[in-house]
């Protein structure tokens, strides 16, 4: 087996009472890291210091798991631009969570008839963020509903800035 010490240097290739002579010498365990590799490949280290890493990086690893749900936002056809943007602050919040989001446009009825409708509603929803997000899956139709999932892109925030805000405020003030 090949042994590996506690500071990551390579001991060479030993019997398995060569290597465990080794780690009783320095007080510590002998642990099996690679049983598949050939040949199998073991560290010597503390067993409580090594066993106290693994269980807070599974931890680590359960936590971020979480944050990848998948969230939906639901949209018709018909939708007015207001409805539309307070779908679109929540779609936002979403994704500073770090959630991936679906968005499914439905189709009622003759909708059916004018497919782009909803082909040009996708399209202004991933102009609107622009860079801010990445589309993990294209605008496709299934059945009665066109789908496409985007998450952020991590390059900046997505909330809109004070300064976005007050150009808004002031042009519905003007209207």
């Amino acid at each position: 087996m090949r042994v590996i010490d506690e500071d990551g240097k390579q001991l060479g290739v030993m019997t398995k009472q060569e290597a465990l002579a080794v780690a009783s010498e320095q007080g510590l365990d002998l642990v099996e890291i690679s049983p598949n590799a050939d040949p199998p490949v073991c560290k010597i280290v503390d067993w409580g210091k090594f066993n106290y890493q693994r269980t807070k990086q599974l931890q680590k690893n359960r936590k971020s798991a979480k944050s990848l749900d998948m969230k939906q936002m639901r949209f018709g056809l018909k939708i007015s631009p207001h409805d539309l943007s307070i779908k679109m602050n929540k779609v936002t919040k979403f994704l500073d969570a770090g959630h991936k989001v679906k968005i499914t446009l439905m189709y009622r009825g003759r909708e059916q008839a004018h497919r782009e409708i909803g082909f040009n509603i996708a399209k202004k929803v991933i102009e609107d963020f622009g860079d801010t997000i990445v589309v993990e899956q294209q605008p496709q139709l299934a059945g009665r509903q066109l789908n496409f999932v985007i998450r952020s892109s991590g390059k900046k925030p997505i909330a809109k800035s004070d300064e976005t805000k007050g150009a808004e405020n002031a042009e519905t003030e003007n209207s």
